[in-house]
């Protein structure tokens, strides 16, 4: 039986697309570096709120969000981004829990999407990765795919309550295969990544915005 909720994801994601493209120009790049098929672990930068949104207008496959636990005390929040795929996981500590259910759903072969910054940018910067998406990855035999979203931040940054309009870019960036996963050193992977999401932030940078 399929699930009604890839019936559902599909209309969130193509207002999202109107939306986000009609009011921020958003484009995505390289999204053939995504595979077609398969478990996917998917590592962003985090810039903004709408981060997880920008992430689905530049994805063609839906994907499973781990989102901080605290989103999920508002009742109709939760059922709302349950009903998109999002679990939760705990900031504070290693979540356990978290990081079982993330394997089991690439196991099935979903894509999940996790920020490990661990918190939005303060300055539009790619911080230090944190939270161990290598091990993840090499647990439940699956890639490695960075995900780099740059303009959200002059978007919407923190102690902004409202948005502004800005030119927003999505793109994806070469992955790090199961095997590497597997076979490498994570603290050495993990700067691997970090770096390759520099990279593809300032390959971004150099793209003309155009005017939204």
């Amino acid at each position: 039986m399929t699930d009604w909720r890839l019936y559902w994801y599909a209309v969130c994601q193509q207002v999202a697309r109107v939306l986000f493209v009609t009011f921020f120009g958003v484009r995505a790049h390289h999204r053939e570096r995504l595979p077609a098929a398969g478990g996917v672990l998917v590592v962003s930068n985090h810039q903004s709120y709408l981060d997880p949104v920008l992430v689905a207008v530049g994805m063609q496959r839906p994907f499973h969000p781990m989102a901080r636990e605290s989103l999920f005390r508002f009742l109709p929040f939760a059922l709302l981004i349950r009903s998109l795929y999002a679990f939760p996981v705990r900031r504070s500590a290693a979540d356990l829990a978290a990081i079982r259910e993330a394997m089991r759903r690439l196991k099935g072969g979903a894509v999940v999407l996790m920020f490990p910054e661990g918190t939005r940018t303060r300055d539009g910067s790619i911080a230090r990765l944190h939270g161990g998406p290598i091990t993840i990855a090499a647990r439940a035999g699956v890639p490695v795919v960075p995900a780099v979203i740059d303009g959200a931040f002059e978007a919407w940054p923190r102690g902004r309550l409202l948005l502004r309009p800005h030119p927003i870019r999505v793109a994806f960036g070469p992955q790090i295969s199961a095997e590497e996963a597997a076979a490498g050193d994570p603290d050495v992977l993990i700067d691997v990544l970090w770096r390759r999401m520099r990279d593809l932030q300032a390959e971004l940078r150099r793209l003309p915005r155009g005017i939204v």
